[in-house]
């Protein structure tokens, strides 16, 4: 059983080695624990602190690509390597790294395919009061549309199964958190969450630079996953809701109309029509979403299985150079 435990990184040089050091090497039911760091286009001496500390693995963008496609790139390097765990976990050390054997316990018994470290955010002094209620909200709007009962879903602190990575497909450019459990729940993944410690605050969170801005991007991540997931739903409530409106002017037309008093209210007419006839291209726009979302699922299923082979490809590569 092997775990990897990986760091996205962005000018961590001052809290990386208590990050580090924090991560058991040792875990009852592991019998290899290995750490990766993903270096995002650091200008500071991460890298070198990295080496120093003895890393394991390092992977370096040559720019930032932001923390999304960062933890993109660190799965599939995890799934290279041979994880059969993998833990996601910040360099700035917020999150405390002697809870990773709590975390991985569902896995390793079978319980679970994706583990959520619960921070219980609304006990954490440094989080101000907007922020615990954005994390609250957050998490409400992602249990409602994913059906993935988690307390604290914007939670980076997490343990993901090899076939839960495998599974996985982040497109989302700025949060992985929320798309990942939005993911997870739509293909019926076993989710659950921990308890776990913070440590105290290294830095200012750099997703909280605009608060404004971190709300429109969250936000968009989920209309755009539900979206993707559930696209009957959602264009089938644009169409509803666009025919009702269309149809109050219609009906207000028909009642002078028939009252003898409909020569004046033909604007409610005209107006009715248009409403009405959106919503009948909102009708249409749903079921070819709909068909578009079954090929979506067919082609996650081919990426699924050419990743498996790409990785047993590897590791029979990677046997042969061992007996040699």
């Amino acid at each position: 059983m092997k775990l990897i435990v990986q760091i996205p990184c962005f000018n961590e040089e001052a809290t990386l080695p208590a990050t580090f050091n924090d991560i058991p090497k040792q875990i009852d039911g592991v019998d290899v624990v290995e750490i990766l760091i993903i270096d995002d286009g650091s200008t500071d001496k991460t890298i070198e602190v990295a080496k120093a500390l003895g890393v394991h693995h390092i992977v370096i963008n040559k720019n930032n690509r932001g923390l999304a496609r960062t933890f993109r790139t660190g799965l599939n390097e995890c799934l290279k390597l041979g994880a059969d765990i993998i833990v996601n976990t910040d360099g700035d050390n917020q999150y405390a790294g002697w809870d990773i054997p709590k975390l991985i316990q569902p896995i390793l018994v079978g319980k679970a395919d994706v583990v959520v470290g619960d921070r219980n955010t609304a006990k954490v002094a440094h989080f101000s009061p907007f922020k615990k209620f954005l994390q609250r909200l957050g998490s409400y709007v992602v249990k409602t549309l994913s059906g993935v009962q988690v307390p604290d879903a914007v939670s980076g602190f997490r343990a993901y199964s090899r076939d839960a990575a495998l599974q996985l497909n982040i497109v989302s450019p700025f949060s992985y958190t929320i798309e990942a459990l939005i993911q997870a729940g739509k293909k019926h993944m076993a989710v659950t969450s921990v308890p776990v410690e913070t440590n105290a605050k290294t830095r200012e969170s750099r997703l909280f630079s605009s608060i404004p801005k971190f709300i429109e991007r969250q936000l968009t991540t989920i209309v755009r996953m539900y979206a993707m997931y559930q696209p009957l739903k959602v264009f089938f409530f644009i169409g509803l809701t666009l025919s009702i409106l269309g149809a109050i002017p219609i009906l207000r037309f028909l009642y002078f109309y028939f009252t003898g008093d409909g020569d004046g209210h033909i604007q409610s007419l005209i107006l009715g029509g248009v409403f009405i006839i959106l919503g009948f291209i909102s009708f249409l726009i749903a079921l070819l979403a709909d068909l578009i979302n079954f090929n979506r699922q067919l082609i996650e299923q081919t990426l699924e299985k050419v990743r498996r082979m790409e990785l047993h490809q590897l590791e029979l590569e990677k046997n042969a150079s061992d007996k040699k």
